[in-house]
């Protein structure tokens, strides 16, 4: 048997009624592949910062994480509360190395 047809993407086909609803679709397609990159990106960073012992090391990518998360909060990626939190708790773990 030939399984070479699970490694290709699945693409989902819509039906829609007007032009403007399927230039829709098309928007969300490309606005959705561009947050999961941002979202796993500092997601990434998150597991970063967590992992270092060293203090200096982690002073310097605060601010870069920090920049990231108001970043993802302003375009409505994450919620702005969830920014905060995740802010509030990478602060007192870099504070407590």
């Amino acid at each position: 048997m030939d399984y070479n047809f699970l490694s290709k993407k699945i693409i989902f086909i819509y039906m829609a009624n007007h032009k403007s609803s399927e230039k829709r679709i098309r928007q969300i397609e490309v606005r959705k592949e561009s947050n999961k990159y941002y979202a796993k990106t500092t997601r990434n960073a998150l597991k970063t910062i967590r992992a270092t012992s060293n203090k200096e090391e982690a002073a310097v990518l605060l601010p870069k994480l920090t920049s990231m998360l108001d970043k993802l909060a302003k375009k409505n990626i994450i919620h702005k509360k969830k920014a905060s939190n995740l802010k509030s708790s990478i602060v007192k773990h870099v504070s407590s190395l």
